[in-house]
């Protein structure tokens, strides 16, 4: 029985690569549809922060003046779209639509002393037109809060008093300026409202008309600001994101979502979900970075984030800056205008990039009817992958492998389906860089170790010893040509490649939907991806010698029982600060070094396409030339371990699902020229230095010890 069920799991493992190759070609349309969806989308907004611009007139000698100067300004350098923010006391006195007074200096204002009675606060707006749009904003505003107010007058200026005081009164919500929207109109701009969810309860009718107004001044999106959506606060009691959700349908109002946020804002995928992922993404220039910024450097990040992480809008902010050196007062708008404008601008540059300045569309996102059953087959695939790599490691349990992954995955798929995918595409991406780089061991080990006995061979003779451990390790292996070498390796090297690039489409199968375009949703286990593969690598190079996994038990024994030396802890310090300084530089967060910067910088300038640091230069020519060594020298294993890094890289450009699927393929085969090249450098050199040692070095060694 046991000997039948060894040779059912031993043809299993034929039938889990058809079925992983089946999945495969299952996901080849998906990733047609997913290109087809990456290219109904290429306009650009670029949006400036109107109450930065109001906040730096304020301070001016002629405020309206440099108002107006600068609109104009932004407007012929190539700037869209003006963001407003609902208003507050505050906002509106920057504006020059009122202005407000404490009890004290109301008093003052009048030739009065304060009554010590009461703190309330007094407004005057300036001027009738001011008084017939602007004071209903602010009687809502307080009426809604219950907070009392009544007419006031100086001076035949017409006000109001705020039973509350100014500090408190400054903190309360209002509506959009309408002076400012229309305004901004005027001169050209579109808008884009940001909304907060400060204005609490949610209330549906007067959100409808504010959106109503909103759609006369041609809106259509608005992006949020703080930490949450509008709504979100009483979606418990009110189910108001669904009546949010609604009213943007309604309008035809799309959303706006924040790259590199911290935290994403609460309530934005229900939203999204809601408005059918009417959705655009934006980038934010900081205040810092558009004062220390060059045109280039601006132009050169905008392209790459519009190119590579499908970013569409891009917000622009300044602040005013004072200098005790100069005695001015300084800003960024006009070197912001001159970055934006002019033909090495970056309006011009991304327009030549392919991405014309325009209203932004929200991109195309089909689900075809025979989409769910190709998605099906492809997690069919990805559970055999998994399962060809446990076999690796645990001989002869495939088919209880590959029927508990069937029946987990279909019950959590159940529980959640978006969680169900994310956890095959990790096990695929994991599975098939190491799958390949376990088949170049096993090639290796046919070749040197032999399956079940050491290959004895001529070694280097130091000193009548022979450059060996401790019991039957056999360090060097007989030698084999260079030619014979280099093609073994380049053989070894593509097969392992083609083996890794089979998660590849399993990934972008599962994760074919545009939540992850949008980075509504990500890829999860970055870090496990990362990690994984190396490890797994590492044990099968340590403790499996030969494809049968034969002795891994014992092997693991005596390694556990090798004493601990002062060379090993050094070791395992070296590895441990390598290892964190992996981890920090992985991901979207990752930290690089300044000279990696440069790199990056040359080569985007250079083809277009950033090819990723660690695959062409940390991952594949430590690959290369470990298979070139490893024919001949036990030692070169541990290149191969390192080289896995380049394997699994690939897989992992194809989770940034943010980023178009062909500038995914385009960077990984640039990775893989590049590494090839720096590859046969690496050799040529091991070739010369190696030729060195025997010409000149040895024979002096073996002439001295004799």
């Amino acid at each position: 029985m046991l000997i039948r069920w060894q040779r059912w799991n031993r043809q299993a493992k034929v039938c889990l690569w058809v079925i992983t190759l089946i999945g495969v070609l299952a996901a080849l349309p998906l990733g047609v549809q997913r290109m087809t969806m990456e290219k109904s989308s290429n306009n650009i907004e670029y949006v400036f922060d109107y109450r930065d611009l109001v906040e730096v007139s304020e301070l001016q000698s002629s405020p309206q003046q440099f108002l107006d100067k600068q609109l104009k300004l932004l407007k012929d350098s190539g700037v869209t779209t003006m963001a407003v923010y609902e208003s507050s006391l505050r906002e509106l006195m920057q504006a020059g639509r009122l202005t407000y007074y404490n009890e004290k200096d109301a008093a003052l204002l009048q030739g009065k002393l304060p009554d010590k009675r009461s703190n309330n606060t007094y407004i005057l707006f300036h001027g009738a037109e001011e008084y017939e749009r602007i004071a209903p904003i602010v009687r809502d505003a307080y009426d809604r809060m219950g907070v009392a107010h009544r007419e006031w007058s100086y001076q035949d200026r017409k006000g109001m008093i705020i039973e509350q005081s100014l500090s408190a009164a400054i903190l309360k919500t209002m509506d959009f300026d309408p002076m400012s929207l229309e305004a901004i109109k005027n001169a050209g701009f579109r808008i884009l409202p940001r909304f907060s969810d400060r204005v609490v309860p949610f209330d549906g009718v007067r959100t409808d008309a504010q959106l109503a107004r909103l759609k006369e001044y041609g809106v259509t999106r608005l992006l949020f600001d703080g930490d949450q959506a509008k709504g979100t606060a009483n979606q418990s009691d009110l189910q108001s994101l669904d009546s949010f959700g609604a009213l943007l349908n309604k309008y035809d109002i799309g959303l706006t979502t924040i790259e590199n946020l911290k935290e994403p804002q609460k309530g934005i995928n229900k939203l999204a979900y809601l408005t059918n992922y009417n959705v655009a993404r934006l980038y934010s220039l900081s205040a810092e970075d558009s004062e220390k910024m060059t045109q280039a450097g601006i132009a050169d990040r905008f392209l790459l984030a519009a190119k590579d992480r499908n970013i569409r809008m891009f917000f622009l902010n300044t602040q005013l800056l004072a200098s005790t050196d100069t005695g001015l007062l300084t800003n960024s708008i006009e070197k912001l205008a001159f970055a934006m404008g002019g033909e090495n601008g970056v309006v011009s540059k991304l327009t030549e990039g392919g991405f014309p300045s325009g209203e932004v569309k929200p991109f195309v996102s089909e689900n075809a009817s025979w989409e769910k059953p190709l998605r099906g087959i492809v997690a069919l695939g990805a559970i055999a992958l998994i399962t060809l790599l446990v076999a690796a490691f645990i001989p002869h349990v495939a088919l209880l492998v590959f029927a508990i992954g069937l029946v987990g995955s279909a019950g959590l798929y159940v529980l959640n389906s978006s969680l169900m995918e994310q956890a095959l595409a990790l096990g695929a991406a994991v599975s098939a860089p190491t799958l390949g780089i376990i088949w170049v061991m096993n090639r290796i080990y046919s070749r040197t170790i032999g399956e079940r006995r050491m290959v004895g061979g001529d070694q280097w003779n130091v000193g009548g010893a022979t450059l060996e451990q401790e019991g039957s390790t056999q360090w060097i292996f007989p030698n084999v040509s260079i030619g014979r070498r280099i093609g073994i390796t380049l053989n070894w090297f593509i097969v392992a490649t083609c083996i890794t690039f089979i998660a590849v489409p399993l990934v972008f199968g599962l994760l074919n939907n545009i939540t992850y375009s949008l980075v509504l949703e990500q890829f999860r286990g970055v870090s496990v991806l990362h990690l994984a593969p190396i490890l797994l690598v590492a044990i099968y190079v340590f403790l499996y010698e030969g494809s049968d996994g034969r002795g891994v038990i014992g092997r693991a024994i005596r390694l556990l029982k090798q004493p601990i030396t002062l060379l090993w802890v050094l070791a395992v310090a070296v590895l441990g600060a390598v290892g964190y300084y992996y981890l920090s530089r992985t991901g979207n967060t990752g930290q690089v070094s300044g000279i990696e910067l440069l790199i990056r910088n040359w080569l985007e300038s250079t083809v277009g396409v950033r090819p990723r640091f660690k695959e062409f230069m940390l991952g594949h020519p430590p690959l290369i030339l470990g298979l070139f060594l490893a024919i001949r020298y036990r030692a070169a294993w541990v290149l191969i371990i390192v080289g896995t890094l380049g394997q699994l890289t690939m897989v992992s450009t194809f989770t940034h699902i943010h980023t178009p699927l062909y500038i995914s393929i385009i960077r990984v085969l640039l990775g893989l020229g590049i590494g090839l090249v720096i590859g046969a450098i690496f050799i040529g050199a091991w070739i010369v230095l190696e030729g060195a040692w025997r010409k000149w070095v040895l024979p002096n060694i073996r002439k001295y010890s004799a």
